[in-house]
């Protein structure tokens, strides 16, 4: 778990330094990033655990566009999805060799997990190519290809959730339930935040238009 953090860390630094130039963090450079994470926290479904998970990025660069933050949420779900399916599967080869009858429903939510991860990546790889090419013709349908993959990623962890019971669970179950809401969770709030800097991109190209 460690590691997978640090290699998101990593990878994060990389990629935001490819969209904004290498930034040398600063107590004051760090309190506007965490201002400017809270406030826009503040639109999303789960206002504390979206500052929860993207305050550790603010000592990184000067999170100061809806962009680098969209960019984010999305980096900190998809890990989230990875970091569950290879809990679940774990505990699907436990089940398969017990012979359990909740065998079936833990492997039809690995399926759908499956599905969210190849969805928030290929939506990871569209807004990189929204950093790289600027207001362009087909920018929109990026946007829009974006929107409908976390989407899409969202109802395949709700979905998940849907499949376990609000009472009488063994500590499996909860523990299962609570790995998968989580992602939910996340996934719900990457939304939220790329939409924010969809209607930022739409607005912007609005006004560059002759």
């Amino acid at each position: 778990m460690a590691m997978a953090k640090l290699t998101l860390s990593f990878l994060l630094i990389l990629s935001m330094s490819c969209m904004m130039g290498a930034v040398e963090p600063s107590s004051a450079v760090r309190s506007k990033s965490k201002t400017y994470v809270e406030a826009s926290c503040r639109s999303t479904r789960y206002p504390d655990l979206c500052v929860q998970s993207l305050s550790g990025f603010t000592d990184m660069a000067a999170l100061q566009s809806p962009q680098q933050l969209a960019h984010i949420a999305l980096s900190v779900s998809l890990n989230k999805a990875r970091n569950t399916r290879s809990y679940l599967l774990n505990v699907c080869k436990e089940l398969k060799a017990m012979k359990d009858k909740d065998y079936q429903t833990v492997q039809d939510c690995v399926e759908q997990i499956n599905s969210g991860i190849d969805q928030l990546s290929q939506s990871i790889k569209e807004i990189r190519c929204l950093s790289k090419k600027g207001v362009a013709d087909d920018s929109f349908l990026l946007i829009n290809n974006v929107e409908t993959w976390v989407s899409a990623a969202l109802t395949d962890a709700s979905s998940c959730v849907e499949q376990f019971p609000t009472r009488n669970m063994s500590k499996l179950k909860a523990t299962i339930k609570g790995k998968v809401l989580n992602v939910e969770q996340v996934t719900s709030n990457a939304l939220a935040l790329f939409h924010q800097f969809a209607v930022s991109y739409r607005a912007t190209s609005a006004n560059k238009k002759p």
